[in-house]
C-alpha cells in the first residue's frame, strides 16, 4: 500500500473540487436513468409474476377437472356398472380400476364404494389393498364423497365446473348424465397435498343396468414433488417444486399452497422468468459503468486482493476436501471413513459385555458391470453419484456415507441398537426402490449389503471391515438385492473356498488332476463312438473333490482358464491313442472369451495330428447369453477349423429354438433330467422325441446322457435319439481302461442277442 501511496499521490484541491462535481452530475444523471430503467424492469418482472401466478393455478384446476375426466373413461361405462355394481367381479376391478388408473393415468389410491357408501374395493401404489384400507382414508374422502352423493357442495372454489359444463355438449352422455354425480377438490391427506375426485359408477347406453343407489368411484392423486415437477414443465416455469418455508429471494419466488378447504399445504417455490431482468442486468450495468468510473478503479483492486484472498482460502479448502472425499461421488473416502471408525471403536464401546457398538455395512450395486458395458462408463459414473446421493439423504445425520472406489460403498451407523441393523438395512433398500434416471433411460438398480457390529462382530476397525466384506461376499453369492448380516460360520466357509482355491492351484501346477472319460454308446449300431473328457481332482487329504464343488470356485478365482486349457490339451492328446473315437470336451466362457483360442487348437492339431472333426466343443446356453462376448464370430472360427459344436443340457435352460437358427450346432445333448423322468411320466417321452425329430430335421445328432438302468436305454433307442451315455453302460473311467473297454464292449455286443442289454451288461462286468 505504501508503494501505491508513492506512485499515485493524492490530488491537489481544485482538482478534487472538479471532480467532485463532474462525479456528482453524473451520480444524478445517471440515477434518474437508473430509477427509469429500475421502475421498467421491476413493472416487467412483477406483471410476468402475477401471470406465472395464475397459469399456476389453472395448472391446478384442469390437473382436477383431468382426474374427472379419467374417471369417466371408466366409470361411466355399461360394462363397468354390470362388472362393479351388478356382480362384482375383481379381476374386472383390477384391470379396468386398479392398474389401469394407477398404471395409466398415474393415480395413487384407488377405492370402489357401494350404494351404502362401504368399501368393496381398494389399491394402493402398485397392487391392490385390502378394502378395510378406506376407513384410513375416510374422514379426508368423506366431503367429495357427499358431493358425489348430493349431500353437500363443496367450500370456496368449486373446481369441477369445468368438467360439469362439457357434459352437456355429448349427446350419448344424455342417460348417464341423468343418475350421475361427481365431486372433486385438492386438499391434505396425511398433511400432504392430493386431489381427490369422486364419481358415480352409471350405465352410459342401457340405463336399465343401474339398480339401486350407484356406486362411487374415488381416487386419489398425491401433489408431490413429480406432480409439481410436471406442472412446471408443461407450464415453462424453471425450478417449480414444494417447500416447507418461504424462499423467496432474488428470482426465486415463494407463495403459500392453500387447499381448497382452507389448509395449508406449505409453499410452492419457483424461478421466475422475469422478462424485465435484461433491463437490470444489461442496460443499468452500463450506467452503472458512467457513474462509478471515478471508483472503478479502486473497487477493482480491492477486489482483486479480495478475490486473491478467497482464491487461497479456497484452495485450501478444496485440498483438504479431496483429501479426504471421493471426486466422482463427494463422499467421504476410505481414509477418512476409516479414521472416523477408529474413534467410534472406544474402549468402551467394545467392552464386553456391551452389544450396542456402531455398525459397518458394506454395499455393492447389483450388475454394475453391466450397466458399464452396455451404456458407457459415463452412465456408471452418474449412477455412483446418484446413489451416492441417495445414501447421504436416506439415512441419519449420524451415519457416515464412504465410498471406497469401483461401485463399493461403506456405511458407519454410530448406534447400534438391537434393531438399528434390521432398520439401516431397510432404508438402503428403500433408497434403491425408485429408478434411476440415466441419459433419459429410467434403470432399476437393487444392491446388496453385508453388516456387521461391533463388538459381537469384531473389536477393532479392521476386523469389523474384514466382517462387513465377508458378509457383503455372501449377500452377493445369494443373489441380487440381499442382506446378510455376518456371522461366525461365514468366515469359516469362506475360508474354506479359499484353502480349495489355494490346493486347487496347487494341484495345477504339480499336475495332480486328471482327465476320465465317459463312454458314448451309438444305440443304433451297438458300438462306442466317442468318449466326453470329465476333470476329477483327488486331494491327498481332502479325497475325491467333486466338480461341483472346485469348478465354481475356479470360475470366481480366475483359474477356469488355465484349468480348461490344461484339459484341452490333455484330452486332445488322448484322443491320438484312439483314432476310431471322438472326444467331447466342455468349453467354459473364459476359455471361449480368451482370443488365443483359435492359435491354441490349431498348434494341438498340428502336434498331435488329430483331425477336427474328431473334437467335439459342448457349450451351454449362458455363454450365448453373455453379451461380453463375441459368440458368433468365435463360434464360427472354431468351425471352419473343423471342429464340431454341441449345445450341452438342452432343454433346461431358456432352450430358444433362435439359438439354433442363430448360431450351427452339430449335436444337441439332452439333459439327464428328462432322462431320469421317463418312468414317471409320458410328457418327458414327448419331449425327447419332439427334440430327436428337431435335431434330425436340422440335420444334428442328438446325445443323451445320464442312461442308468435297461428301461432308459432301451426307450431312449426306441425314441429314436441314437448316442447315449451313463452309468448304464459305464461310469467314467481312467484313460488306460478307455481301449479295453471298447474291446469289451464290442466282443459283448457281438455274441447279444439283444444289444443294448448284452451289450451293457458286458461292459459293465469289464
Amino acid at each position: 500500500m505504501q508503494s501505491s501511496d508513492r506512485t499515485h499521490p493524492p490530488p491537489q484541491r481544485p482538482l478534487r473540487g472538479l471532480t467532485v462535481g463532474i462525479g456528482a452530475a453524473i451520480a444524478v444523471s445517471g440515477c434518474v436513468l437508473i430509477a427509469l430503467v429500475v421502475f421498467i424492469g421491476l413493472r416487467s418482472n412483477s406483471a410476468e409474476l402475477q401471470a406465472e401466478r395464475l397459469r399456476i393455478e389453472n395448472a391446478l384446476s384442469q390437473s382436477v377437472e383431468r382426474a374427472l375426466e379419467q374417471q369417466k373413461t371408466i366409470a361411466w361405462w355399461d360394462d363397468a356398472v354390470e362388472h362393479v355394481s351388478n356382480r362384482f367381479d375383481l379381476a374386472f376391478a383390477d384391470a379396468n380400476f386398479g392398474y389401469y388408473f394407477t398404471e395409466t393415468f398415474g393415480h395413487d389410491e384407488v377405492y370402489i364404494l357401494d350404494g351404502q357408501d362401504q368399501p368393496i374395493y381398494a389399491f394402493r401404489g402398485s397392487e391392490r389393498a385390502d378394502p378395510a384400507a378406506y376407513r384410513s382414508r375416510s374422514s379426508d374422502l368423506k366431503e367429495v364423497v357427499e358431493v358425489a352423493r348430493g349431500a353437500s357442495d363443496l367450500p370456496k372454489t368449486d373446481r369441477t365446473a369445468a368438467f360439469t359444463d362439457k357434459q352437456d355438449r355429448y349427446k350419448f352422455l344424455k342417460g348417464a348424465l341423468q343418475s350421475a354425480r361427481w365431486g372433486a377438490k385438492i386438499t391434505l391427506i396425511d398433511g400432504k397435498p392430493a386431489i381427490i375426485a369422486s364419481i358415480t359408477i352409471v350405465p352410459n347406453v342401457d340405463l336399465s343396468l343401474l339398480r339401486g343407489r350407484p356406486y362411487l368411484l374415488v381416487t386419489v392423486i398425491q401433489i408431490d414433488a413429480e406432480f409439481i415437477d410436471a406442472v412446471g414443465g408443461s407450464l415453462l416455469i424453471p425450478k417449480l417444486h414444494f417447500t416447507s418455508t418461504d424462499r423467496s429471494g432474488g428470482n426465486v419466488v415463494s407463495q403459500p399452497f392453500e387447499t381448497d378447504d382452507g389448509q395449508s399445504g406449505g409453499w410452492l417455490t419457483w424461478t421466475t422468468s422475469q422478462p424485465g431482468q435484461p433491463l437490470l442486468t444489461i442496460v443499468l450495468p452500463l450506467l452503472l459503468v458512467g457513474v462509478c468510473g471515478m471508483w472503478l478503479l479502486s473497487a477493482r483492486m480491492l477486489r482483486r486482493l479480495t478475490s486473491a484472498s478467497m482464491e487461497l482460502a479456497n484452495r485450501e479448502a478444496e485440498a483438504r476436501f479431496e483429501a479426504s472425499h471421493d471426486a466422482l461421488s463427494g463422499l467421504p473416502n476410505r481414509p477418512m471413513f476409516i479414521a472416523r471408525l477408529d474413534r467410534e471403536m472406544s474402549p468402551a464401546t467394545v467392552g464386553i459385555g456391551r452389544s450396542d457398538g456402531p455398525i459397518v455395512g458394506y454395499l455393492d450395486i447389483d450388475r454394475f458391470k453391466d450397466i458399464n458395458d452396455t451404456m458407457g462408463h459415463h452412465a456408471g459414473d452418474e449412477l455412483i453419484r446418484q446413489v451416492g446421493w441417495r445414501l447421504r439423504n436416506a439415512v441419519d445425520r449420524d451415519c457416515l456415507i464412504a465410498r471406497f472406489g469401483g461401485d463399493e460403498f461403506a456405511i458407519l451407523h454410530r448406534s447400534g441398537l438391537a434393531n438399528e441393523g434390521g432398520r439401516l438395512a431397510s432404508v438402503v433398500a428403500c433408497a434403491f426402490s425408485a429408478p434411476f434416471e440415466i441419459d433419459g433411460t429410467s434403470i432399476r438398480v437393487t444392491a446388496s449389503l453385508g453388516l456387521a457390529q461391533c463388538p459381537q462382530h469384531g473389536r477393532s476397525s479392521e476386523e469389523l471391515m474384514r466382517h462387513a466384506d465377508i458378509a457383503l461376499y455372501v449377500a452377493k453369492k445369494q443373489g441380487r438385492n440381499q442382506t446378510v448380516f455376518f456371522d461366525d460360520e461365514m468366515a469359516q466357509t469362506l475360508e474354506e473356498r479359499r484353502r480349495i482355491e489355494v490346493e486347487l492351484r496347487q494341484a495345477l501346477e504339480r499336475n495332480e488332476l486328471e482327465l476320465f472319460y465317459q463312454p458314448i454308446i451309438s444305440s443304433r449300431r451297438n458300438a462306442v463312438t466317442g468318449v466326453e473328457a470329465l476333470l476329477r481332482w483327488t486331494h491327498p487329504t481332502m479325497g475325491a473333490v467333486p466338480p461341483s464343488v472346485f469348478i465354481p470356485i475356479a470360475e470366481e478365482s480366475g483359474l477356469m482358464l488355465p484349468l480348461g486349457d490344461w484339459v484341452l490339451r490333455q484330452a486332445i492328446r488322448s484322443a491320438a491313442d484312439w483314432p476310431d473315437l471322438g472326444v467331447a470336451i466342455n468349453l467354459s466362457p473364459a476359455q471361449f472369451c480368451h482370443a488365443d483360442l483359435p492359435r491354441m487348437l490349431a498348434d494341438l492339431l498340428q502336434e498331435t495330428k488329430v483331425e477336427a472333426n474328431r473334437i467335439t466343443f459342448e457349450i451351454t446356453e449362458g455363454l450365448l447369453l453373455d453379451p461380453s462376448t463375441d459368440t458368433h464370430s468365435m463360434l464360427e472360427t472354431i468351425r471352419k477349423m473343423g471342429f464340431l459344436i454341441a449345445l450341452d443340457d438342452f432343454g433346461t435352460g431358456l432352450s430358444s429354438l433362435k439359438y439354433l437358427i442363430d448360431f450351427r450346432f452339430d449335436k444337441l445333448k439332452i439333459d439327464r433330467s428328462f432322462v431320469t423322468g421317463l418312468s414317471r411320466t409320458k410328457s418327458a417321452q414327448t419331449i425327447i422325441r419332439s427334440v430327436v425329430q428337431l435335431g434330425r430335421a436340422m440335420d444334428m445328432d442328438v446325445v443323451a446322457e445320464g442312461i442308468e438302468t435297461h428301461f432308459e436305454a432301451s426307450t431312449m433307442q426306441a425314441l429314436g435319439c441314437e448316442f447315449i451315455q451313463g452309468f448304464y453302460f459305464s461310469k467314467a473311467i481312467r484313460e488306460e481302461e478307455v481301449a479295453p473297454f471298447v474291446s469289451a464292449f464290442e466282443q459283448g455286443s457281438a455274441d447279444a442277442d439283444t444289444p443294448i442289454g448284452s451289450a451293457s451288461t458286458s461292459a459293465n462286468a469289464s
